[in-house]
């Protein structure tokens, strides 16, 4: 009985031996299952860490960029600097205009987006549309720059439109001798009834004293100006408190300026002036050309051009050159009447003394009608424009009634001349021509004309050596008669 519980002992030993390694095994494998989750854990953050960080050299390549918009923005800022230490200047010169209105709003934007420390506007102009003055003095009153006006140079004038853009600038100034004033208003269309006028005067009267008042000027002397057409010097100017002083340049109106104190935007202003770079505004390539066609002369001598393409163009259909130009120089010619006062009776006078010229070289007149055409044309190119300041000058209308009169007296008339001639050549030029006849044309038979021979019919008997004239032309063959019976 011991035997066999020993032999059950032996045989139980080897299965406790292989049991304990299978418990240490099951003991460790939480632990590497812990370990490996650790391990891709330590992963997983790795790679999430290197996927957000930037590798090195793009961190390198957004340090230089911020680096460079840093120095960017310190240039911005010392150009800006710069620019509020420095002082804008325009140039207004000749009748006030659309081109003159558009001039001064782009240089008032100009000079608040780059922050300049003034504008100065150098006026020298005879007046011009009100429409475009009271564009250009309702920017000047909102203006967040101040604005420097200055009558310049000796011998410039300030006047009708010009008053109020003067009076609408913070400071004023004027050079030795110059003159302001004379701002009544005037119809471009020509005359205006009293009810007219007194509804304008009234309105232009009303506006110069809100702007002098706002300016801190002599409101009075800006209505007289306005409904009495006064005018003042520089000195006047001064004395009667128009301007703020008499500057002999540039450098002289900024000293002068400096220190004054203005309201702007609700806001006092000390002007520091003294000493400060310039910048010109120099006129683009759009604002000369306007500016060259808005001058009297040039307005002229492109209406009259525009008129004699196109009528070149009526008279000989077909040659398109003439009515091209005609065309473009008469839209020209309305764009600068448009900015002049014109005075539309002129222009009347005008086309009629072109009318009276084409009607002497169709109709024998003697001479009167081609007389008419000068007069009407001198008269109305004399009173084209209105104004002490606007006039075409007295050379170039001499020479354009001059060339106007030959060429219609002279040229078309010899070309109309010309068309009235008999044809001399092809079949028609054979028509009436004398001949002789070589045999007797019975009724068939030759003729010579000059050294030519030429088959020939008649209905007649004809005689070698008849004279005959010829009546028609039938393919080759021509057709005659006597010349007695001619």
């Amino acid at each position: 009985m011991k035997s066999g519980i020993e032999g059950a002992r032996r045989l139980a030993r080897p299965v406790r031996r292989l049991r304990r390694p299978r418990r240490r095994r099951a003991t460790m494998a939480p632990v590497v299952l812990a370990l490996a989750g650790i391990v891709v854990v330590v992963a997983v953050a790795l790679g999430l860490l290197f996927a957000a960080a930037p590798p090195a050299h793009a961190a390198k390549s957004r340090l230089e960029e911020a680096r460079r918009q840093e120095r960017l923005a310190k240039r911005a800022k010392e150009a800006e600097a710069d620019r509020a230490g420095r002082v804008l200047v325009l140039r207004i010169d000749g009748p006030i205009s659309p081109v003159s209105a558009e001039a001064l709003v782009a240089a008032v934007d100009r000079a608040e987006r780059e922050h300049y420390r003034a504008l100065v506007l150098e006026i020298d102009t005879p007046g011009g549309l009100e429409s475009s003055m009271r564009a250009m003095v309702k920017r000047m009153l909102i203006s967040e720059v101040p604005i420097v006006a200055y009558v310049s140079p000796a011998g410039a004038r300030a006047a009708s439109a010009g008053v109020f853009i003067v009076m609408a600038a913070d400071v004023a100034g004027m050079a030795p001798g110059t003159n302001i004033g004379a701002a009544t208003p005037v119809n471009l269309q020509g005359g205006m009834d009293s009810t007219l006028a007194r509804k304008v005067t009234s309105d232009a009267a009303a506006f110069a004293r809100t702007v002098a008042r706002q300016r801190g000027r002599n409101a009075q002397w800006a209505e007289e100006a306005v409904r009495r057409a006064v005018a003042a010097s520089e000195t006047e100017a001064v004395d009667l408190g128009v301007v703020d002083f008499v500057a002999e340049s540039l450098d002289d109106l900024l000293e002068q300026a400096d220190g004054m104190a203005i309201s702007r935007m609700g806001v006092e202003t000390t002007l520091h002036l003294v000493g400060l770079p310039r910048d010109p505004i120099r006129p683009g390539l759009r604002q000369k050309l306007l500016g060259v066609l808005v001058d009297p002369n040039v307005a002229y001598i492109l209406m009259m051009l525009g008129f004699y393409g196109l009528l070149f163009e009526l008279q000989n259909p077909g040659a398109i050159l003439p009515g091209i130009v005609g065309g473009i120089c008469l839209i020209l010619a309305f764009l600068a009447l448009s900015t002049l006062p014109v005075n539309y009776a002129g222009v009347a006078l005008i086309v009629l003394a072109i009318v009276f010229f084409l009607a002497e070289v169709k109709v024998a007149s003697h001479g009167l009608l081609a007389t008419g055409g000068v007069i009407s044309l001198v008269l109305g190119s004399t009173i084209l424009f209105q104004g002490s300041g606007t006039r075409v000058s007295w050379a170039i209308i001499a020479g354009a009634t001059g060339a106007t009169a030959v060429f219609f007296l002279f040229i078309v008339g010899k070309g109309l001349s010309a068309q009235r001639l008999r044809v001399a050549t092809g079949r028609r030029g054979l028509v009436g021509t004398r001949a002789f006849a070589l045999g007797r044309l019975a009724p068939a038979g030759q003729v010579r004309i000059g050294g030519e021979l030429w088959n020939a019919t008649s209905d007649s008997e004809v005689e070698a050596g008849t004279e005959v004239v010829v009546t028609g032309v039938e393919g080759l063959t021509l057709r005659v008669r006597p010349a007695k019976e001619a």
